[in-house]
């Protein structure tokens, strides 16, 4: 399995060379342009991205992979961290969670 992290896709090595072709339109103001369309549109790419990915994940999952396993295919990340990708955990939902859970502790009970 592990040789599965390691392969770059096709769809990664076309997106970079996307990045690229951005940065070599020569005209500034048309460069400027066509990059603020797509940062326009990048919160729902990414958000499509991240379901996409915790989909993928969960179907690992379903298929007896281990969160070590899935952790590795993922690349960079802990298993506990692929648990939370399972669960559709961002970072900015776990910091939130985190606050959260800290606020309620501080919290005198009755």
């Amino acid at each position: 399995m592990p040789s599965e992290s390691k392969e770059v896709p096709e769809e990664v090595t076309r997106l970079r060379e996307a990045i690229a072709a951005f940065a070599a339109i020569e005209d500034d103001a048309a460069c400027t342009a066509a990059v603020s369309e797509v940062l326009r549109d990048w919160p729902n790419l990414g958000k499509q991205l991240r379901e996409l990915r915790q989909a993928r994940v969960n179907s690992l999952r379903h298929r007896d992979r281990t969160w070590p396993e899935i952790a590795e295919i993922i690349g960079h990340v802990t298993p506990e961290r692929a648990q939370q990708i399972s669960k559709g955990l961002s970072g900015a939902q776990r910091e939130k969670n985190k606050r959260a859970a800290e606020r309620a502790a501080q919290q005198p009970t009755e």
